[in-house]
């Protein structure tokens, strides 16, 4: 589209075909700029499908284009005294444990998930144990080889990113150790990363916050583009713990991380803008507590259909404000 999403200048792998919908003009500017211009920036010959940025002294944004014509995913890596911990896998594209690796120096490695969804969970097969909430737990387990086949049409060709398809990881099974909320990790010489229960977008759905970088990484249920971080009253699914997509149930959970935000300065989301101050914590806790409040007074609605163009979803919107948008499901009447 001419005006729209100029394309950025990569020298990736991956190549985009189209994009599922077109992202917002803010989140696209960000990414131009950082993938264009940030002078940290390195693709490793180990992984030509990921981008490497170097946003702390020990901390690394692994970015991929998504297979999948949505947002292009961030992966996080901190690198502690003793052990490293990565927060999710993206699709596995190319050998990421590899890259990994060679960034760490070989250290121990801990990989945790945010949630489970395909641009976040579907590289975990690349590695022996991943960490994630105990509710998200039986979602993983639902992973089997043909996860993938969706990318492609009836004729093998790919739909929304150019890859090799020998370069997806070839599917097996591996530990799922699904841990309370609270639950930490030490990666050497008391450095504590921190599981922080969220629900909203998915039924597992975690931060975690990094205690000696002061960071937190809050996944899906903050983003520049869309926050997309539950429903007043539908389920998006029948699955176990489904009730913790509510929004009122991310809602409880702002209002921890709003209280806690003496323990963090920095936000990190999973796609487009990172490295947002804290203070737009308590914006985001309004805006949910005004749809909560009166869910019919939205800002605007949006139709669309699944991949399939069968499945209707109606989406509605609320303005954040100083920040972007979040998305929920309500059924009026």
């Amino acid at each position: 589209m001419k005006g729209q999403m100029w394309p950025i200048q990569s020298e990736l792998k991956s190549k985009r075909i189209k994009w599922e919908a077109p992202e917002n003009q803010i989140a696209w500017a960000y990414m131009k700029q950082l993938r264009e211009k940030n002078k940290t920036r390195k693709i490793y010959d180990i992984n030509p499908y990921v981008e490497v940025y170097q946003f702390r002294d020990n901390l690394y944004g692994l970015l991929t284009e998504n297979c999948d014509g949505m947002g292009d995913p961030w992966m996080y890596l901190t690198v502690g005294p003793e052990k490293a911990l990565l927060i999710d896998t993206s699709y596995g594209l190319g050998d990421l444990k590899g890259l990994v690796d060679k960034l760490t120096g070989g250290k121990e490695l801990i990989v945790v998930n945010t949630h489970d969804h395909f641009d976040h969970a579907y590289g975990n097969c690349l590695f022996d144990k991943v960490y994630c909430h105990e509710y998200l737990a039986p979602y993983l387990a639902n992973q089997h080889a043909h996860m993938w086949d969706y990318l492609f049409d009836a004729f093998g060709n790919n739909i929304w990113l150019e890859f090799d398809r020998a370069d997806l990881p070839k599917f097996r099974r591996y530990e799922i150790a699904g841990v309370p909320d609270g639950y930490t990790w030490d990666l050497g010489g008391g450095y504590i990363f921190e599981l922080i229960f969220t629900g909203g977008h998915a039924a597992g759905h975690a931060a975690f916050l990094d205690r000696k970088n002061r960071i937190l990484f809050t996944g899906d249920n903050i983003c520049c583009d869309v926050s997309g971080c539950g429903s007043v009253n539908t389920l998006r699914n029948n699955g176990p713990h489904a009730e913790m997509t509510y929004l009122s149930v991310y809602r409880d959970n702002v209002k921890r991380l709003v209280s806690r935000m003496d323990e963090y300065d920095y936000i990190f989301p999973s796609h487009f803008m990172n490295n947002i101050e804290n203070n737009l914590m308590p914006n985001i806790l309004e805006a949910v507590e005004a749809i909560l409040a009166n869910p019919g007074k939205y800002d605007y609605k949006q139709v669309t259909y699944g991949k399939d163009r069968n499945a209707k979803n109606e989406r509605y919107f609320k303005f954040v404000r100083g920040f972007s948008v979040i998305a929920y499901g309500y059924r009026e009447g």
